[in-house]
């Protein structure tokens, strides 16, 4: 029997003025960033959270709490790269990530192979294990005034 589990993550963050925007692991020129305690790369949030939750090793604020002064502008790419450690020590390897964004502005299509090629070697997994889709919110909302950033994930992992 193979022990396949499933997990989903959900994050979301501001947009403010004078702040680097990270996403997938890349920094992309704009001229609003995402507000948070690390560096706040949503997308990568939300794939650490689908990750953790098909372990059942809870979310992940659990395990880099924002009141935390040592994750304080962390690289998010650090972060993961613990979650991929955790998963390692509880004899998991992960089988595939789909993502999506949700954003008005800048346009994520161009930056999605190198956020796949950022983020593969850090999973272990290859680039086309990792699916990134972006789309708009239809100017709905505070993702559709450009206030903010949401990112879901889903994450199969296998028992190794």
């Amino acid at each position: 029997m193979v022990n396949i589990r499933v997990g989903f993550g959900y994050d979301v963050h501001p947009l403010g003025e004078n702040r680097e925007l990270w996403l997938g692991g890349i920094r992309l020129e704009f001229d609003k960033g995402c507000v948070g305690h690390s560096d706040a790369d949503v997308l990568l949030h939300a794939i650490c959270d689908a990750l953790l939750g098909a372990a059942n090793l809870r979310d992940i604020g659990f395990h880099f709490p924002n009141t935390n002064p040592k994750y304080k502008g962390a690289d998010s790419k650090i972060l993961l790269k613990e979650v991929v450690s955790l998963l390692d020590q509880n004899g998991y390897a992960i089988g595939n990530v789909d993502a999506s964004l949700s954003l008005e502005a800048p346009k994520i299509n161009p930056h999605i192979s190198a956020m796949q090629t950022v983020l593969a070697p850090i999973m272990n997994i290859s680039t086309n294990d990792i699916s990134i889709k972006a789309t708009t919110n239809e100017r709905l909302g505070y993702v559709g005034r450009g206030e903010g950033v949401n990112a879901y994930a889903v994450a199969l992992i296998y028992k190794k």
